[in-house]
């Protein structure tokens, strides 16, 4: 049992968790068994890297520590189980782990989220899991905005190489007539 101090202390930690986060989720992990819970807790350290923890809290002290940040906006759904799950990078990473563990092991429930802020639905957090990783997305869109440069490139240029291939046609074509 936590005294007063101790409870103020977690509060405090889960509400500079808030804060900090860039998407949160929330599950019911009842009827979850012990192996499959350490299994998603260590597949989420190993993936994360330090960007995604994963803890179960009391509702009360979810609750508590939600005041004043966006999390207040999701805290009608800290009731029952609640497993949470934040993000403090990558939001899709953590998404995918979640989603497939929920389709992986049934009674596993995801509740709702928080992605910059604003609350998702589960549906959401689904369609969110099936996005490619951040990374992914950064080299797609830099290769779409490279790409109009490069065929801008290659159109100004065009013109002087076909030019210059027309030219050397004709040189060979005079060479060829000479030397016969």
């Amino acid at each position: 049992m936590l005294n007063r101090a101790q409870k103020q202390e977690q509060v405090e930690s889960i509400r500079d968790k808030f804060k900090r986060a860039t998407s949160v989720y929330l599950a019911d992990y009842r009827g979850i068994d012990v192996p499959a819970a350490q299994a998603l807790r260590s597949r989420i350290r190993q993936e994360g890297g330090g960007e995604y923890e994963y803890q179960v809290s009391k509702n009360t002290l979810l609750k508590r520590a939600s005041e004043d940040t966006s999390a207040a906006e999701i805290a009608e759904h800290f009731q029952g189980p609640t497993a949470i799950a934040f993000s403090f990078g990558d939001p899709v990473g953590l998404a995918k782990i979640l989603d497939e563990f929920a389709r992986d092991n049934e009674p596993f429930e995801l509740k709702a989220g928080l992605l910059d802020g604003k609350p998702v639905t589960p549906a959401e957090i689904g369609q969110l899991a099936k996005l490619p990783p951040l990374d992914s997305l950064r080299g797609k869109l830099i290769g779409l905005i490279q790409a109009p440069a490069t065929k801008l490139a290659r159109l100004v240029g065009e013109p002087g190489a076909g030019l210059a291939r027309l030219v050397a046609a004709r040189r060979d074509k005079l060479e060829s007539e000479g030397t016969s």
